[in-house]
């Protein structure tokens, strides 16, 4: 990656590159370690909302509450968590894409707003989105 351009981590790039960093790609890796320096990440509010969902039913152990987790994050002071407001809500309108994940249309429209790079495994953001590092 060149320079010092931002990041915006999917909800699983996000738990992955906080708990379970080998399951990161290689190139999401270095692309992490490149992000730490800089301090450069972005993370969209609704993960935080996916992970709070994921813990009440279950389907993800944090080892601690998710209100410390998101503490925890935002002291490294490496992500900045972004709010929904409606200028992204409406971008994520406007994208010519027919992906209906309203989630996946926010990541799309923060990193197009910020003019940033997306960490993510998800296949169909990578074929719409041509700054994607897997």
């Amino acid at each position: 990656m060149a320079g010092s351009i931002k990041i915006v981590l999917d909800t699983c790039a996000l738990i992955w590159w906080s708990l379970d960093p080998d399951k990161l790609s290689e190139c999401a890796k270095k692309a992490c370690y490149q992000m730490e320096q800089e301090k450069n990440a972005l993370v969209p509010s609704t993960a935080v909302w996916e992970i709070a969902i994921k813990v009440k039913n279950k389907k993800l152990d944090l080892g601690v509450d998710i209100d410390e987790y998101i503490t925890t994050l935002k002291k490294l002071d490496i992500i900045r968590i972004i709010p929904i407001d409606e200028e992204i809500w409406l971008e994520s309108v406007k994208l010519e894409w027919e992906h209906r994940d309203p989630v996946d249309r926010v990541i799309v429209a923060v990193a197009k707003i910020n003019q940033a790079a997306i960490m993510t495994a998800d296949k169909k953001i990578a074929d719409f989105y041509s700054l994607v590092i897997w």
